[in-house]
């Protein structure tokens, strides 16, 4: 009887193999196995936001560009005809005037060198602005790849219980059978079990649903599975003290690069400004080439040839750029307290981040051991009830437990990997 039972249960278990194979098989065979690397190209490579910086930049450089013609001489070419209506028989019927001026700024008061100093604060600003949008796209984006770790640690434990809990309902329905338990523990285990298959299914849709997402900004397949390298989890990573990482970001961090480049544009604002007082001298040139000659009207041509000197100061700008002075000047100070405070909230985010870096791998070696705890306690209860020593209340308890430890040491391992990018991040190193 005990054989033809075996023999049952094993050619049960064939068909269910055979059956869940192709499945699975095609699961596999859609899971797109994902490195970190290869999530931070993809994700910056497709990101629209990260375009529309690199597009500001290009259009900053074509300001630089434009900026420095400036220096290049101004050169205007003209030309008119027309008929004329004679007093003199002698007047030609036809006039023509061609003409070509060319000047040439020699001093605006520093306006133009200021001008190409602000085209090229711009740009730098624009690219760092770039660099500042490509880091935090990279965080999202870790966020986003630490949660699908949780699901499929999840689903992984989740179907171990099923399988566990499968076994034990097998358990309890014999000892039914043989009058030990009653039919209170067979519904109990029969609960567990639907809710580990419901719980199950729920894992299984978020990893889909997380997938999905990676997806679409990654510019994958949008029925692709995304499946994590869990290697990961387990890479170690140096960490250094507090001071390091406020000195790292002060130099590294874009955003403090950007406010300290905003400081520098409020500077050279101040240079504009001033060169409104100042005069400004340039060059010019020209040639007329006329018919006919402007004083007798006769039908010839008149070539006249004139260079010389410009020098113009604008008298209004003694009034009119007084206040423009002096909001130029208070920008600059409003600039340098946004640094001082951005420098205040970087030793914060540091702190932070450093801090929560540390408690994750703090948490990481003492769920290490709950989880050893949680597994030799689910054994000796599994045990003892067995032996009838204990309820399954306590046994169900126990698996519960288990379960959260499992789950807690994969959150606290997520979470380590995220702060030290989050670290990095801060620092400009990302």
């Amino acid at each position: 009887m005990r054989y033809s039972t075996s023999s049952n249960f094993l050619r049960l278990l064939l068909i269910h193999i055979l059956a869940v194979a192709p499945l699975w098989l095609t699961a596999q065979e859609n899971t797109h196995l994902l490195s970190v690397d290869e999530l931070f190209r993809l994700g910056t490579e497709n990101s629209l936001q990260l375009k529309k910086s690199k597009l500001q930049e290009v259009i900053y450089n074509d300001q630089k560009k434009s900026a420095y013609t400036d220096r290049l001489p101004d050169i205007q070419v003209g030309a008119s005809a027309g008929i004329s209506h004679p007093v003199r028989p002698e007047t030609p019927d036809w006039s023509q005037n061609y003409n070509i001026s060319l000047t040439q700024p020699l001093y605006q008061g520093g306006r133009i060198q200021a001008k190409i100093h602000q085209a090229e604060l711009k740009e730098q600003i624009a690219a760092l602005t770039s660099a500042d949008n490509e880091a935090e796209i990279k965080l999202v984006l870790l966020q986003q790849y630490m949660t699908l770790f949780s699901y499929y640690k999840q689903r992984e434990v989740l179907a171990r219980n099923i399988e566990e809990s499968e076994h034990r309902l097998k358990d309890i329905r014999r000892m039914k059978k043989e009058g030990i338990v009653t039919r209170n523990d067979e519904i109990r285990s029969e609960l567990q079990l639907t809710n580990d298959r419901l719980a199950y299914q729920e894992a299984d849709n978020s990893i889909s649903i997380a997938s999905q997402q990676l997806d679409i900004l990654l510019g994958l397949d949008e029925s692709q599975l995304i499946a994590p390298d869990t290697t990961l989890l387990y890479t170690a990573v140096s960490v250094s003290d507090y001071d390091t990482y406020v000195q790292l970001a002060y130099n590294n961090y874009p955003g403090m690069q950007i406010v300290r480049q905003q400081t520098l544009l409020a500077e050279n604002d101040i240079r504009l400004t001033k060169a409104n007082y100042l005069p400004s001298l340039s060059l010019h040139a020209g040639n007329t080439l006329a018919r006919p000659l402007s004083t007798t009207l006769a039908d010839m041509y008149n070539n006249n040839w004139n260079i010389g000197l410009s020098l113009s100061y604008n008298l209004s700008s003694l009034y009119q750029n007084k206040h423009k002075m002096h909001e130029a000047r208070q920008t600059v100070q409003l600039q340098k307290y946004a640094e001082e405070l951005l420098m205040q909230n970087v030793r914060i985010q540091i702190r932070t981040a450093y801090t929560r870096h540390k408690e994750a791998l703090n948490r990481i070696e003492a769920l290490k051991l709950s989880v050893s705890q949680a597994e030799e306690n689910y054994r000796i209860v599994q045990n003892r009830y067995l032996n009838q020593l204990s309820i399954l209340t306590d046994l169900l308890d126990a698996s519960s437990v288990r379960l959260d430890a499992e789950l807690q040491l994969t959150v606290a391992r997520t979470q380590a990997i995220y702060t030290y990018y989050e670290l990095q991040r801060t620092c400009g190193m990302l």
